[in-house]
């Protein structure tokens, strides 16, 4: 055997691919699957080590992880990406509290408020910039704006710069409401059920849904792209 294949099998010696993972817990969590389980390495929960032909391989750390993980999905209806910092937290402090000890965020989070001028200066856009935003319905009309509009008036000002003005990418804002009825669509048979694991579900499912609707449209624009500009 190569040295370095055998580097690799000792690297990987102990270790349990997905399927044994999948035995091991299975028990406990009799809906569990080999796609729930790479979902999970997907969002961050895991991260099992790689053999040199690309399978997974995990180890017992892994395993503890995975099912505290689906244990506060099942238990606690908590969302993904509250358990992954919770994971993390408890990596550096392993006195963490327990996310079901603490209150639960708002799905509303607050956040700082910008003031027209404010918004202009950190966006760094010309006020008739932001008043065509306005007017097209690209932005709200406010009295003061959210963290977010920062970004989005920012890129939008940067394509200012190239002549793709606010009345241009309404239809992006358009496109956008699709793309929600889409996910919500998706999410109906989720969204009718008013008990908490089921609400818990469509939070989680949706942005990943939003997320794989992102990815579709930027292979479009990339192959589009690629026709313009071989």
């Amino acid at each position: 055997m190569p040295a370095a294949s055998s580097r690799a099998a000792h690297a990987t010696e102990g270790l349990l691919s997905i399927g044994q993972v999948l035995a091991r817990l299975t028990p406990e969590f009799p809906a569990l699957t080999t796609s729930k389980l790479r979902f999970l390495e997907v969002q961050g929960i895991v991260a099992p080590t790689r053999t040199a032909s690309g399978y997974r391989k995990f180890s017992n750390a892994d395993v503890e992880r995975l099912r505290l993980a689906l244990q506060l999905q099942r238990d606690h209806y908590l969302p993904l990406h509250v358990i992954r910092d919770y994971l993390a937290d408890r990596d550096v402090d392993s006195d963490t509290p327990h996310p079901a000890q603490q209150p639960p965020p708002s799905i509303h989070p607050q956040g700082r408020r910008y003031s027209r001028d404010e918004l202009l200066r950190a966006a760094g856009a010309r006020p008739q910039l932001l008043n065509e935003a306005v007017s097209t319905g690209v932005l709200p009309a406010a009295d003061s704006y959210p963290e977010q509009c920062v970004s989005l008036l920012s890129a939008i000002a940067a394509l200012d710069k190239h002549g793709i003005e606010p009345r241009h990418i309404r239809a992006l804002r358009q496109s956008a409401e699709r793309d929600v009825a889409l996910v919500e669509q998706a999410l109906a048979p989720l969204l009718h059920r008013a008990d908490a694991p089921s609400r818990a579900r469509a939070s989680e499912t949706g942005p990943e849904l939003a997320r794989r609707l992102d990815e579709v449209r930027a292979h479009f624009v990339r192959a589009a792209l690629g026709r313009l500009l071989p």
